[in-house]
């Protein structure tokens, strides 16, 4: 209790009493700032949606990370991938690491993977930190969303709603990112705005896989890259 006091002072004012928090001393450091572990790829593979699977797209955001001064960390993708070739099925969520996850000017995104996705009524109410404001490059920059030209805001994830992989048998990979032409592929939107919902990783398909069709719908190829430890 005479910790928690500590960290306020207490004044009369008349019969009552007000408790105000103290302020840090005049010239006191601010705490250090959490390093990055969260970003949106300021490009993507160039290509559309073929990032060259999994592994390309992992390398898209160590690249980026590193040019950043992340490069220490581990980084994937946020990329659900379907059963192919007699291997399982992957799912976005399982592969980010456990969290929390800052972006590139210290703000939390989420704390964990539950948090991440809303896995409880309680914690779908409180919902993450992915926005507009939040949700930024590796270099700490926003990305453009609904009313700024040209519109950005389609981010590739492949995912349902749960960070999980479709289980329909149809393409929302668009090959399991290897295909720049045929397909489509699941986006959502970082903004939060437009497509009918308010998600960040699940909004609506592509009209197709090339690059082209992804700028046409309101994105570039971008990706979710976060820090898997």
């Amino acid at each position: 209790m005479r910790s928690v006091l500590a960290a306020f002072s207490v004044a009369l004012v008349g019969s009552s009493i007000l408790i105000v928090a103290q302020q840090p001393p005049a010239g006191q450091p601010a705490p250090p700032q959490q390093p990055m572990s969260f970003f949106i790829a300021s490009a993507g593979s160039g290509t559309g949606a073929n990032l060259g699977g999994l592994a390309g797209a992992d390398r898209i955001c160590q690249t980026l990370a590193a040019a950043a001064g992340a490069g220490s960390k581990t980084w994937h993708a946020y990329l659900s991938a379907a059963a192919a070739g007699g291997q399982p099925a992957v799912n976005a969520r399982d592969r980010i690491g456990a969290g929390p996850w800052y972006n590139a000017k210290g703000a939390r995104i989420a704390q964990n993977v539950a948090d991440l996705h809303g896995d409880t009524l309680e914690q779908a109410r409180r919902g993450n930190n992915v926005s507009k404001a939040t949700a930024l490059t590796e270099k700490g920059d926003p990305i453009n969303g609904v009313g700024d030209t040209p519109n950005r805001h389609d981010i590739i994830t492949g995912s349902q709603l749960d960070g999980t992989a479709f289980t329909d048998g149809a393409d929302h990979t668009c090959g399991n990112y290897t295909s720049g032409a045929a397909g489509t592929v699941q986006l959502g939107h970082h903004d939060r705005t437009g497509g009918g919902n308010t998600s960040w990783n699940s909004t609506h398909p592509s009209r197709g896989c090339s690059q082209e069709n992804l700028v046409s719908t309101g994105g570039a190829g971008l990706l979710y890259c976060f820090a898997i430890n």
